[in-house]
């Protein structure tokens, strides 16, 4: 068993606002040390000190609550008693439309996403229905697929409007995770359709699938020279920021001349890197990338197009890191990717004579 504070489990990491992070707002100054002991196979460190920390809401200041949730296995698969809710194809397109900017459905492979969205189930909602109650237990994770609904905490005694949902966003996580009580009411303005998950699968997603990702990413991430140069704790923080994505045999992963948005690191499958020539303006090869190759770093710390394109040379699977996330967690490894400059450019005056990056990025 091991404990460890759920507090740096960020409240709106959900991938939207929630109307529990809403009511945090009303007491900035609260940061309750809440405990919840699941049984894991190894620790999960989790740094109190990153600066994305968001205390869980719905506590008064100073005090002291302790929350013990259902333990949860690492070895749980949750593909296992498979809750499946039957979809036509309308409902599941859009579905999969609504869910696919909420960052934890991003984080899972293609047979978790499936079984999670197997058991999401259609709710529709009319005007004025209080879809959850301040105060009550929470039972359900919620998705807006249409329709718009208002967020109230509790002020002074009276209901105070803090967020209006418009045909998107989540909520209800944070008692689902805490084991706590809701924090505000969801009241729908009209006819609204939401997609709900129940708690039990909604905790195995979030804790178990979750813990996997971190120890996955932590083991891959440690075998990365480049990235000795963190700290253990930075290592973690990253492999929570990283996200698998698939490209097809041929596929272009990064262009040449494109506005630089991540940084990639290669899990599995080979890559080519190809710049166009000078002359001729056609793609010539110059280097090809395997499993714990990295590419796409220059063009995010040079703030500058991007100098070469990168396609799939198999089927390929990269753990991607948005811009923000990199300039936030990769500081400490700026000095050695900028050192990659002058790798390329030999690269490319072996084939094309004396040449730049900067000449590609034209």
């Amino acid at each position: 068993m091991v404990s460890f504070n759920i507090g740096c489990l960020k409240p709106n990491s959900l991938g939207g606002t929630d109307e529990e992070a809403a009511s945090s707002e009303q007491n900035p100054d609260s940061t309750p040390e809440m405990t919840l002991t699941l049984t894991l196979d190894d620790k999960a460190p989790i740094d109190p000190n990153d600066p994305d920390y968001v205390p869980p809401a719905n506590f008064s200041k100073g005090r002291r609550a302790s929350v013990s949730a259902e333990p949860l296995s690492m070895e749980d698969d949750i593909t296992h008693d498979r809750v499946i809710h039957p979809k036509t194809d309308e409902q599941r397109k859009r579905l999969q439309s609504a869910v696919k900017d909420i960052l934890i459905f991003k984080s899972l492979d293609q047979e978790q996403r499936e079984y999670v969205l197997d058991a999401m189930f259609e709710k529709k909602v009319q005007e004025g229905d209080r879809v959850i109650e301040l105060g009550d237990s929470g039972d359900y994770f919620y998705v807006v697929d249409s329709g718009k609904l208002d967020c109230f905490i509790m002020q002074n005694g009276e209901e105070k409007k803090v967020f209006t949902y418009d045909n998107c966003g989540a909520f209800g996580e944070l008692a689902l995770m805490y084991g706590t009580p809701r924090a505000a009411t969801i009241v729908a303005l009209g006819e609204c359709v939401l997609w709900a998950l129940d708690r039990t699968t909604f905790r195995q997603l979030v804790l178990v699938t979750t813990m996997k990702k971190r120890e996955m990413y932590e083991k891959f991430l440690n075998d990365i020279p480049m990235l000795q140069e963190l700290e253990s704790y930075e290592r973690m923080n990253l492999s929570d920021a990283l996200v698998t994505k698939q490209f097809s045999e041929g596929e272009a992963i990064i262009k040449q001349g494109d506005e630089a948005e991540a940084f990639f690191i290669i899990e599995k499958g080979t890559c080519v890197v190809k710049v166009k020539d000078t002359h001729t303006n056609e793609e010539v090869e110059v280097n090809k990338l395997q499993s714990g190759e990295y590419f796409g770093e220059l063009a995010l710390i040079q703030q500058k197009p991007r100098a070469a394109s990168v396609y799939a040379l198999t089927d390929v699977a990269c753990a991607v890191l948005d811009v923000k996330a990199f300039e936030r967690l990769l500081g400490p490894c700026v000095d050695i990717m900028s050192r990659n400059q002058e790798i390329y450019e030999k690269q490319l005056t072996d084939l094309f004579g004396e040449v730049s990056l900067e000449d590609l990025r034209r």
